[in-house]
This record gives structure tokens, sequence and C-alpha cells, in this order.
């Protein structure tokens, strides 16, 4: 189990490896640095070479085919028709040197400037036309724009290659659908984006703190506070020294941390759609699944995932050896690597309740930091007032249990990211009466273990039962209770404090009247829902949602759960839910390439790829939940908002709206 670890590293550094960089929201115009061009040249009767040629501008650089799976997508050529032809050997390209790339830390092979790839190939039909399709991912040295692919149509008797998208390959289904996509909004120049606010980035740096205070409290942080500490006031020459070299040692910690948050940062511009792409994509989900069980019964006792000994060897030979600031930061990178056993699984929630929500890696830097100011802190408050140390409780079985709890804790979330995966993909193994009975067990394990009815391996001897315990078991056992009528088919299934936790209402065993949230009549098909409006002369509020997402749920349940809120929504508005993450295909004939303003085109295959990029495309926008007030003629009522916790506001914007209704349809 103990490269476990580098596994996970790998498989999160695999998927943000495809996370494409592209222009911010407010700004959706698509750079274009590369420009491809195709030619054929005759060696004989028999024997040809299609050439392949990228121009990039200046700063711009092209990927090799032979790239690793952890890295940037490579350049692949895929001969989609070849019939009448025989390829001999492999696309060659151009004999470049592996240069180290700061952005996927690791050497990589790139093409400047220019490329040329070349494929000869053998003709057995003179007549034959080849079809070709480059995909590749240009970067510079600050992002990488989403891959592209650019067809190729060679004819082989003329010799010209056409590139794009023919009568045939763009029929007009796709011309028309496309189109049928982009609305004209009434209305629009008023909008202005608000400034996005940070309160949300204090939250989960708040919650990131909480995160690195428990991990304090675990077997392999705790125990190292007081040894540290007296390690720098006892071995510095001078008080001031070791002062400041604890102080120092703490700083570090706390930027080691944060560090760790960087590479998410390539997800913060990407494509459009591509954070909610990889935060409800179903393999993820499950990977984060499986982890957080291993990680469960890993805090259970019953094996430890550490990172190799050898990491931890190496950074500590370099402190050793080293000295000075230098060597007190690998200190600091040593005490990360040999407690990651304790801290990773906690580290682990942070990523993936960073990666399943629309904050990406701001937010994850935010909990990061908070993550690593909280283990920072005792080590430099204690340097400045060593006294405190006596204070300290000793190490001992308590340590033991507190990693037991946060085992139970794990077992819970994992079920959280199974349910992601199970509600995207509509398999129904897992409604919500279902999760919440799964969770019922989960608590109720943990009460027998904190009253002492059941044991782990890492347990010591059994002893009477301390306050602590009993007062942990009692609300565990209250909570417990709190989620009874969770199972039940009545008004107190809600559960309003533990909204976007278990599945939405409507995904139930039970049989409900609607699919819409909270029992509300919801279209999910904008056309039909645009028609009832105008049959009913009725206001839409367009809900751009998600199977997977947290604040949706919480939007659902907190917030238009309210009578007032709710009677506004179910009378005087045509609720619209457009699902961006739905991965079910749509009927083959709805199916079509949405072709982009400046040439090259998305697959439109699945009901999410549909209404996600109708929200991209039409709002400029591309997180959920996203609410839009608009009238049966398609005009803006008032500015669109995501994430409203507060009743009284979300209500006040909802009854604005249908003044300007009122407003409009009276002239």
């Amino acid at each position: 189990m103990k490269y476990f670890l580098t596994l996970v590293f790998l498989l999160t550094a695999f998927f943000s490896a495809q996370a494409q960089v592209f222009a911010p929201a407010d700004n959706m115009q698509m750079a274009d640095p590369i420009d491809w061009e195709a030619t054929v040249e005759k060696q004989n009767d028999s024997i040809f070479t299609l050439i392949f040629t990228a121009t990039l501008d200046k700063g711009w650089h092209l990927y090799s085919q032979e790239v690793d799976e952890d890295g940037p997508i490579p350049t692949t050529f895929t001969f989609t028709s070849k019939e009448g032809i025989e390829l001999l050997g492999e696309m060659e390209e151009p004999d470049v040197p592996a240069i180290y790339d700061d952005v996927f830390g690791m050497d990589i092979k790139f093409f400047k400037d220019e490329a040329v790839f070349e494929q000869q190939i053998k003709v057995l039909d003179p007549g034959s036309l080849i079809e070709v399709e480059v995909e590749f991912m240009v970067c510079d040295d600050e992002q990488c724009l989403p891959p592209d692919t650019v067809p190729f149509q060679i004819s082989l008797e003329s010799g010209n290659a056409t590139q794009g998208y023919t009568d045939v390959d763009v029929s007009e289904k796709d011309q028309l659908q496309t189109q049928a996509l982009d609305i004209e909004i009434q209305g629009w120049a008023e909008f202005q984006p608000e400034e996005e606010e940070a309160s949300g980035y204090w939250t989960i740096f708040f919650l990131g703190f909480i995160g690195g205070l428990i991990a304090l409290l675990t077997p392999c942080v705790f125990p190292m506070i007081p040894l540290t500490v007296s390690f720098f006031t006892k071995g510095a020459k001078t008080r001031e020294k070791g002062l400041f070299n604890a102080v120092l040692y703490g700083v570090f910690i706390f930027l080691i941390y944060l560090l760790l948050s960087v590479p998410f940062h390539l997800l913060d511009s990407v494509a459009p759609e591509i954070l909610n792409n990889i935060s409800t994509n179903v393999t993820l989900n499950i990977v984060f699944f499986v982890i957080f069980i291993l990680f469960a019964f890993s805090f259970f006792g019953y094996y430890e995932i550490t990172l190799p000994t050898s990491w931890s060897s190496k950074m500590d030979d370099k402190a050793s050896s080293i000295g000075g600031s230098l060597g007190i930061f690998f200190m600091a990178l040593t005490l990360a690597l040999v407690s990651f056993s304790c801290t990773g699984p906690i580290l682990g929630s942070l990523l993936g309740g960073s990666l399943t929500t629309d904050g990406g890696a701001t937010q994850l830097s935010f909990g990061m930091g908070g993550f690593g100011l909280a283990l920072a802190l005792p080590f430099a408050l204690f340097a400045l007032f060593p006294n405190w140390l006596s204070s300290l409780p000793k190490s001992g079985g308590w340590l033991n249990t507190v990693k037991v709890v946060l085992g139970f804790i794990e077992l819970a979330l994992a079920f959280k990211f199974l349910s992601n995966a199970d509600l995207v993909e509509h398999w129904g193994i897992l409604k919500r009466e279902i999760f919440i009975g799964i969770w019922i067990l989960i608590a109720f394990g943990l009460m027998l273990y904190l009253f002492g009815l059941i044991r782990f391996p890492h347990d010591g001897p059994k002893k009477k039962l301390t306050k602590t315990r009993f007062a942990f078991g009692t609300l565990t056992f209250i909570f417990i209770l709190y989620l009874f009528p969770g199972l039940t088919n009545s008004g107190f299934a809600n559960l309003k404090l533990l909204s976007g936790f278990p599945p939405p209402l409507f995904y139930s065993v039970y049989e409900k009247e609607t699919e819409g949230p909270l029992g509300l009549t919801a279209y999910k098909d904008w056309d039909e829902g645009l028609e009832v409006a105008r049959a009913e002369n009725k206001p839409i509020i367009l809900d751009f949602t998600g199977w997977a997402c947290v604040n949706c749920r919480k939007m659902e349940e907190q917030v238009w759960s309210n009578p007032e809120v709710y009677d506004v929504l179910k009378n005087e508005y045509i609720l619209i839910s457009l699902y961006v993450d739905d991965r079910l295909e749509l009927p083959e004939h709805e199916q079509f390439n949405y072709v982009r303003e400046k040439g090259g085109i998305k697959k439109i295959r699945t009901i999410g790829d549909k209404w996600a990029t109708f929200q991209t495309v039409n709002f400029k926008n591309n997180s959920q939940p996203f609410y839009v007030l608009l009238g049966p003629d398609v005009e803006l009522l008032n500015q669109p908002v995501g994430y409203t916790p507060n009743e009284e506001e979300y209500l006040n914007w909802l009854r604005q709206g249908l003044e300007k209704f009122q407003n409009v349809a009276q002239k």
C-alpha cells in the first residue's frame, strides 16, 4: 500500500493534464494560434507521401505524438476513411529533443514556429478519397487551449486536400441545429456581470483550517509538536535564533501545502465546460469513491497508506546536510511526507470537494492555505511561548480514537462520490433513501465504536467510557434520529441541514408526481419550456443545474423550499431546468456537430453537451447553479444570479423579475 498515494497523484495529474486552459467565462473569444495545411507528394505511381504542416504563432508550441499519458494531449492523426490505400510505417515527425516543461513538470517533445508530419502510403485505388482527423493541443508559457480537431479530405486523383468539413461532414441539419442553439436575448446589453464575491473563498479557507486542526490531533502529527519545538528552541545558539527558526519552519509548512494547489490553477481558465466535466466525470468520481474507502480502512487501522519511505529519508538527509533556511525547508517537507498517512485522507476530502464544486483551483488554494496555516501555527506559537508545551495533553489512545472517527467520516463521504456517478449516469442504485440508509448504518457503527461496543486493531486496552466519548456518541445517536425521516415519503424528508449531500428529493424510491425539485413542474428542454411559457404568458426561470451540483441541491432544498419562494416558483414562473452534466446520449437524430464561429466543431452527443454549450454560447457563463429570468419573448428581466443562499435576497430577485415582466406586458 505504500505506493498507493503515488498512484493517486498520477491519476489526479492525468485529469489535470487534460484540463485545457481557455479564455475566462466573461471573454468567450477563442484564440487561434495555429494553422494546418495538408499536401500530397507523389513518389511514384503507387507510393505517395501525405504532408501535414502546422504553422504556429510566436510563443505557442504544438506537442509531439510521443507524450507520456500523464502529460499534455499528444498530436494524433486518425484515418477515418482509408479504403484504397495502405499505410506504410508510422507518421513521421520532426526530430527534436525533449525539453523540460514547467507546466507539466516533465520532459516533453514539442514544436515551435512550424512542424511537418509525413505519412507514406501505398495506393491501391487511385480514385480513393482519404479522410484524416488531426487532434492536437497547443500551449504558450501561460496557458493551453482545449484539444481541437481539424479534419482533412484528400483526393489522390486531383492531389487536393480540403481542410474542414465539406457538405457531407457538416450537414444542413448541423448548421440548423447550431443556429437553433444560439438564441437572441433581448436586453442582454444591460447585463453586467457582478464581481465575484470572496466570501465563499474564506468559507473554504475556514473549513481547510478546521481540517488542519483535525490533522493536528492525529498520531502522525501531534507527537511531532513538542519534539520539533524543543529541537529548535534548545538546539539554537541563541533563543532569538531558535524562535526565528521555529517560526520559519511554520511558514514553510504553510507554503508547502499552499503550493500543492498550484498545478490545479490550470483548471481555472479552461474550456468553458471542462471543470464541470471533470467534477462530474464518472470515472473520476468512482476513483474518489475507491480512494476514500481505502482511506477509511487505513484510518480504522487495518493497514497504512504512506508515501515511499525513500522520499522522506531523502528529504531528511537533505535537511541534515544543508542546514540554514534551506535545511529548515526540507525539514518542513519531511514532516509533510511522513505525516501523509494521516493528513492525506483529509487533504483528499479537500481536493475532492473542490473538484466537485464550481470553485476550482482558487477555492482549493484557499482551502490548502487554511489547512497549512492550522498545521503551522502550533510550531510557531509553542516556540514563542514554550511554557505552553506543558499544557498539551499526552499522546495516547485518544489519538487513535480521532483517526477511527475520521475513518467513519471518510466512509460516509465516499458514498457521496459514488452518488455523483449514479446521478449522472442514472443507474438508480443510490436513490435518496438508500443513500440515507447507508449513512444511518455508518453513523450507527460510529455510535457503537464511541460507546466502546466495537473495537479496531490499534485500540488500546478497554477502559471505562469517558465523558467525551459518551458525549460524542450521544450526538451521533441524535444525528441518526435526524436522518430517519429522510427514509420516509413525508414532508419531513427534506433534511435541510444536509442539503447537497444526499441525492435530490425527486431521485427517490417512492413514486413522485413530477421529476422536478420539490415536486415542482420542471421542463428539461428549452424549446418545450419556452412553448409552455408563451402559451400561458408567464415568465421563465431558466435553471442551469447539474445532477452532481452540491450548491444546486442546497438552493433547491434550503431556498426553494421556503414557502414564499416555492409559491412564486410554482405559480408565477415556468421552470426550465437544464442539466449540464447529464451523460445520457441524445437520440441519434438530435446529435449534431456544433459549428464554432472560428471553425472547428464540438460534437453534441449527450444531453449535457447540448445544455452546457447552450449556456456558454448564450450567457457567457459556465457555473452552476445559474439562474436567468426571461420573458416569453426571450427578453432578459433582470441580472442573472448564481448561488444565492439568502432566502429573502432570492425572493426579492424573483419578485423583481415579475415586476419587470408585468411592466413590459402593460406597454
